[in-house]
């Protein structure tokens, strides 16, 4: 027989500007407020790191697309390690 179990998810959805280090950190505050009520999975807005592009097709949007694994992948990567939780980002590749 299985047990359940509760799974806490955390939901973040923010109103970003073009200033993308201010944007990651409050998602950081963010994520940490999450993880502190429990959240275990932690799911945060597409292309979180800065404003939607997405509205037009354009390449001068390409300079925004990032490596992966790349800064935003090795910061969020290295904060779910400490929190012990999962994030699931959404990033311009």
């Amino acid at each position: 027989m299985i047990t359940p179990r509760l799974l806490r998810v955390g939901l973040i959805q923010q109103a970003n500007t073009a200033q993308v280090a201010d944007n990651l950190t409050r998602l950081e505050d963010r994520i940490r407020a999450c993880a502190a009520q429990g959240a275990a999975l932690i799911v945060l807005q597409e292309l979180h790191n800065g404003l939607y592009f997405c509205q037009t097709e354009s390449v001068d949007q390409f300079d925004l697309a990032e490596s992966i694994p790349g800064p935003s992948t090795e910061r969020f990567g290295a904060l779910a390690r400490e929190l012990g939780v999962v994030l699931v980002l959404s990033l311009f590749e």
